[in-house]
This record gives structure tokens, C-alpha cells and sequence, in this order.
């Protein structure tokens, strides 16, 4: 490419900027956006450093896309708040929070006030109304209902290594930390997954799921092995 070149792209790229700019798009730094020709945006939306806004992707009003973010064939609703994330040919509810440093991969579709939080990566899955993963949670193949709380490190395992399949978690259902949900099974509406447990059955409404070993203590265990003696050499 030459710098002649380079300049006729940029000079395309400014013109795109400045004419979301006249629409009522808010810059922070209006040359560190980079935006597709056939991208739009809706009015009051704020566009942070370093945003990438690719292919046929819209954008709602009033919506703040935040610094280093990448979406690209999505859609993302009115009010919406995207942090530090990559989504990809899925679309994301009104008054929804993304990131920061989440993914959504193709075919994922969040509902509206819903909290897709840090390090939350879904993939070809639904996300109902007021439903919230916060934090390091995988959500694959699996349909999400209305109001469920998917605790930190949740993951629904997917893939036996040979096919894929789906889970369903219905409305309000309470998901617990450290929590294996092995695909397929459905937890109905309203039951709780106790933290750390391993789920590969169904989960009656209203019930209480735990699938884990009982505690143990062996006393003395530390001194036993030498472990206090050798953690006071160091």
C-alpha cells in the first residue's frame, strides 16, 4: 500500500466518523474510531478509543460502546453498555451490560437488562430477560430462561469430544458457584444448583440440586506429611 493509499482510506474512514458525528453519535476520540460503511448508530450513543464496528452490525441509541471493543455483525439495543468485549453475529438486549472482557460468539442472543459480566464467554446460546452470568462462566449451546442467576465459574459442558449438545435452564432458576452443568439437562424453573456441584440430571422445579462429595477432614494431615516443617524452611 502506498501512503497515497493510506491517506484516501483514511480521508473514507474520518468522512464515516464525522457523518455519525452529525447524527448525534459522541465521540471520545473520534480518530480512534474505526466504523464500517454500513453500520449505524443511534443517537446519544458514546463511542470510546480503539472501538472496531464492522459489517452490518447496528447500534441503538443512547448505548455506550467502551474502549477496545470489537462487534461485528451484531445487534445491540437501546441503552446498552459494552465494555472491553468482542461480540460477533449475535445481538444484545436494551439496558443490557457486556464486559468487561466478555465474548459473545456467533448465534448468541442476550435479553434485555441482563449482565453478560467479566470474563464470560457464550456461544450460540439465549440469555432471557433480567438474567445475569457476572463472571467466568462458559455458556454454550444452552437456552437461559428469565431471571437466572449463573453464580462464578459456572460451565455448561457441552462437547463429549465427538457431538455437542444443548441444555435449558428455565426462569429464575439459581445456578451456584463452581457448577459442571453437563449438557443435556434441563433445571426447571425456580430450583437451585448447590455450589460445586456436578449436574448430569435433571432438576425438578423447585427443588434443590447438590451433586458433590461430602467434606472431609483428616486431621494432622500437614504435620503428618512434613508440609509445616518444610513451608517454615523457605
Amino acid at each position: 500500500m502506498t501512503y497515497e493509499e493510506y491517506q484516501e482510506i483514511e480521508q473514507k474512514r474520518m468522512a464515516i466518523n464525522i457523518a455519525h458525528l452529525e447524527a448525534g453519535v459522541n465521540f471520545i476520540d473520534i480518530r480512534t474510531a474505526y466504523i464500517g460503511e454500513n453500520v449505524k448508530i443511534g443517537a446519544g450513543t458514546v463511542i470510546y478509543p480503539n472501538v472496531i464496528l464492522e459489517g452490518d452490525t447496528i447500534i441503538g441509541k443512547d448505548c455506550i460502546i467502551g474502549q477496545n471493543s470489537r462487534i461485528c455483525d451484531a445487534q445491540i439495543d437501546d441503552e446498552a453498555d459494552i465494555q472491553f468485549s468482542v461480540i460477533l453475529k449475535s445481538s444484545v438486549g436494551r439496558r443490557t451490560h457486556v464486559g468487561p472482557f466478555a465474548y459473545l460468539r456467533p448465534n448468541s442472543k442476550i435479553g434485555d437488562d441482563c449482565k453478560v459480566g467479566d470474563f464470560v464467554e457464550v456461544k450460540n446460546s439465549s440469555l432471557g430477560n433480567g438474567s445475569k452470568a457476572s463472571h467466568l462462566t462458559y455458556i454454550g449451546d444452552s437456552d437461559v430462561g428469565k431471571g437466572v442467576n449463573l453464580g462464578c465459574g459456572v460451565v455448561f459442558v457441552n462437547y463429549d469430544g465427538k457431538n455437542k449438545y444443548r441444555s435449558i435452564v428455565k426462569d429464575n432458576a439459581f445456578i451456584g458457584c463452581n457448577s459442571n452443568l453437563v449438557s443435556p439437562v434441563t433445571i426447571k424453573e425456580n430450583a437451585y444448583v448447590a455450589a460445586g456441584s456436578t449436574v448430569t440430571k435433571d432438576v425438578p422445579a423447585g427443588a434443590l440440586c447438590i451433586a458433590r462429595e461430602r467434606q472431609k477432614n483428616i486431621e494432622g494431615w500437614t504435620e503428618r506429611k512434613g508440609l509445616l516443617h518444610a513451608k517454615k524452611e523457605r
